[in-house]
């Protein structure tokens, strides 16, 4: 006899997070608590509406993004007020990580409803532990300023903190990124991971001067988690892994 599952807390909102890439990731918990909420609150209506629609879960949905986080975070409180439970979703990953959500949470727990994290996947995470570099101490900032003379001023601060930096960055902007790096500290070990859980999920390691070069050449497109060793970080491990990549391309296609 199948267990049964508990209900939602009423006056409850529950913040679930979503795959990044690969729908294989959503956890058996997300998809509980997304087809029992009265309303998924979503980043993109489309977007979560073709995710639910791909696990065959139908539910009314609202969107909460950006621009009308002010608005719409009023009225999802008078929902909770109302005993409803709301899940509230991103595009991918976890709400509130470089994402819309920070706000209705900090109203939903002044206003001392229940907030409860649904955990799953996110770029922050899969990427810091794959990419070979120090996890015991990192620092995420999420995106830097568009603006390059505020950009180069935050860069050159937090690059003198210790631990693992982790930035967000947009494909167009990469190159940017790693021009600015090379200005500041071109022999500093770089990690970029792309199109994380997609077909083509790539860790793209080496300094930056090394990247800056590679990028300008290949252009790769995705979204890019960017991965900053600290100052004093040995590369060899990571040189010992590429080394070992790069011979066996060779191997493979002189075979």
């Amino acid at each position: 006899m199948e267990k049964e599952l508990p209900p939602l807390v009423p006056g409850t909102l529950y913040l679930v997070a979503t795959p990044i890439g690969n729908l294989e990731d959503i956890t058996l918990r997300a998809l509980r608590v997304l087809k029992q909420a009265d309303l998924v609150a979503a980043e993109d209506t489309r977007h979560t509406g073709m995710l639910l629609k791909h696990y065959g879960i139908q539910k009314p949905l609202l969107s909460y993004f950006k621009f009308n986080e002010a608005r719409r975070s009023e009225e999802l409180l008078e929902r909770l007020a109302k005993g409803q439970t709301i899940a509230l979703v991103t595009d991918a990953g976890s709400p509130g990580i470089s994402d819309p959500g920070t706000r209705v949470v900090r109203a939903a727990i002044a206003a001392g409803f229940r907030v409860e994290p649904v955990p799953g996947p996110c770029a922050l995470v899969a990427g810091l532990t794959a990419s070979g570099l120090p996890t015991n101490e990192f620092h995420f900032v999420g995106f830097l300023p568009v603006k390059s003379g505020a950009r180069q001023r935050e860069l050159a601060r937090l690059i003198q903190l210790p631990g693992t930096l982790v930035l967000y960055e947009s494909p167009h902007r990469v190159d940017r990124l790693l021009a600015d790096l090379t200005e500041l500290a071109p022999d500093r070990t770089v990690v970029l991971a792309r199109e994380l859980t997609k077909r083509f999920e790539e860790f793209i390691r080496g300094t930056a001067k090394e990247l800056h070069a590679k990028f300008r050449e290949a252009r790769w497109r995705g979204e890019f988690v960017v991965m900053i060793a600290p100052s004093d970080f040995g590369d060899s491990t990571l040189n010992t892994q590429n080394n070992s990549s790069a011979l066996r391309r060779i191997d493979t296609s002189s075979s």
